[in-house]
């Protein structure tokens, strides 16, 4: 089953930065996590995330682009089975889930 997939806008604009074969990348694993984005603990390719860099981000979880260096966040909207992507991005620094920390206190609960 695939889940409903949403964006919030600035991870829209994220994905347009990208070049396009990286655009390709992400979409590509976006689709495949999509399929079962729960955690690998629950038997899905979510891989959790916790604090990072000072970043409190549990609750949210990760697809990793290793060859290219990018992260997807996203998190799961478990009432509407819903894949919320939050920030799409290279890792540089833990710079991708500083981004994600403040887009999810900017945008609350619901939409991640």
């Amino acid at each position: 089953m695939n889940w409903e997939l949403v964006y919030l806008p600035e991870a829209v604009k994220d994905l347009k930065k990208l070049d396009g074969n990286q655009q390709l990348l992400v979409l590509k694993a976006i689709r495949k996590v999509r399929e079962n984005p729960l955690p690998v603990s629950e038997g899905g390719y979510g891989k959790p995330l916790g604090n990072k860099g000072g970043s409190d981000l549990t609750g949210l979880l990760k697809i990793k682009l290793r060859d290219s260096g990018l992260r997807v966040v996203y998190k799961l909207i478990r009432t509407e089975t819903q894949m919320l992507v939050v920030v799409i991005g290279a890792r540089a620094d833990d710079e991708v889930y500083e981004t994600a920390d403040k887009r999810v206190r900017k945008h609350g609960d619901r939409n991640g």
